[in-house]
């Protein structure tokens, strides 16, 4: 069964571009543009993977991040945090917030799918135990 990913985004861009690579890659997506949107959508349907930008209006990937791993019900799901932010303290820092990964913006295709192929490979070993 295809792994479904919550790819969240404010630039419309930057949804449709990583919405095309995956579903090309046999992934099915769903989308928001903020962080309250993507905190909905996986409390209400919970993916297999969230792709988060970490600077977006209303609430920000760092707060989404923080309410989605402290929730019983959705902490599991990997989080890979996608931004343009690239120095180590900001790396630091989404990782600290509770982010399972890091890609840097520009997206680099070959990046991107080898985490969410890294992150899917690792809810398939999770579910088998």
């Amino acid at each position: 069964m295809p792994k479904r990913v919550l790819i969240v985004d404010d630039e419309e861009k930057n949804l449709r571009l990583v919405r095309d690579i995956l579903a090309a890659n046999g992934y099915l997506t769903s989308e928001a543009t903020n962080g309250k949107e993507a905190v909905e959508i996986a409390l209400n349907h919970p993916p297999d993977l969230i792709l988060m930008d970490i600077q977006m209006p209303i609430l920000d990937g760092l707060s989404a991040i923080k309410i989605l791993k402290t929730n019983d019900s959705v902490k599991h799901i990997p989080i890979v945090a996608l931004t343009a932010k690239s120095m180590a303290l900001d790396q630091e820092g989404v990782m600290c917030a509770g982010a399972d990964g890091y890609l840097r913006k520009p997206i680099s295709i070959k990046n991107l799918l080898k985490s969410v192929k890294k992150h899917a490979e690792h809810l398939d070993i999770s579910s088998d135990a």
